[in-house]
């Protein structure tokens, strides 16, 4: 998954240092880091759901992890195996232990906008978690639409209460395209003066704990509507559409961006 500023900022998340017990796709992840090449500027970053996760992504040579509370309980005992009070105590931990070994920490909050279990989801619980990771040493949070179910009319309130809370420097948003709004929503929040966005090459992505959800916002259509704001990100659109290009050849399907696929057809 790529992040995207208006600032210029980038990192790529590479993988995931959780149990392969659990999810087994994210086992290999050491193995991924070692074979990946390293670009100047750029920070390769992984999830960490504790401590334990934490020591083997430094053993990996990560630039910076990232941890994952929930804005909705059944979501949280779901995707982590536990309540949301409990993975808070978690996350002091791994902040901790990251300030300690000066490794920046990055924090989402999901089920921001909607959760797959319980529905409508209180903007100020959004706040409260992404204020209690910031407050433990996150230095951005990243509000999730983790099942693709925001809407532009929705971006305000949520940003507004966690913006209450948070600087809004220290604010991201990180959009599933579902119900093809993702794209409306980041314009949105560009209104409200937000400024780093998650998207992923192709629009890959998901989650086996959100029933329904499709992929991330695909880097190269945030990438032609930013490029056509006159907003500088500091990422070639012809190269990621070539990196999807690669990726949908292996995996031997169309990847969901609206953009690839129309250059794709313009070719044909």
């Amino acid at each position: 998954m790529d992040r995207l500023s208006a600032a210029g900022y980038q990192a790529i998340e590479v993988s995931a240092f959780v149990s392969p017990k659990w999810v087994p796709q994210m086992a290999d992840a050491a193995d991924v880091f070692a074979r990946i090449t390293r670009r100047r500027g750029t920070r390769y970053t992984a999830l960490v759901p504790n401590v334990a996760g934490l020591e083997r992504a430094v053993a990996a040579a990560v630039d910076e992890v990232a941890i994952f509370a929930a804005a909705s309980e059944s979501f949280s005992r779901r995707n982590i195996n536990q309540t949301i009070e409990e993975s808070l105590i978690t996350y002091k931990s791994v902040c901790e232990r990251a300030r300690a070994l000066a490794l920046p920490v990055r924090a989402y909050v999901s089920t921001a906008f909607g959760c797959p279990f319980e529905g409508t989801v209180d903007p100020a619980r959004v706040a409260d978690v992404s204020a209690a990771l910031v407050e433990m040493g996150a230095y951005e949070v990243s509000v999730s639409d983790t099942i693709g179910i925001a809407h532009p009319g929705q971006v305000p309130r949520v940003v507004g209460a966690v913006a209450a809370r948070v600087p809004l420097e220290k604010i991201a948003l990180h959009f599933h395209d579902t119900r093809g709004t993702a794209l409306a929503n980041v314009l949105a929040a560009l209104d409200l003066g937000v400024a780093a966005f998650d998207a992923s090459a192709g629009g890959l992505g998901g989650c086996p704990y959100a029933p329904g959800a499709t992929g991330n916002l695909a880097t190269e259509d945030l990438l032609y509507m930013l490029d056509g704001l006159g907003v500088e990100t500091g990422v070639a659109l012809d190269a990621v559409v070539a990196a999807s290009r690669f990726i949908e050849e292996r995996i031997g399907h169309p990847l969901a961006s609206r953009y690839a696929q129309a250059i794709k057809s313009q070719r044909s």
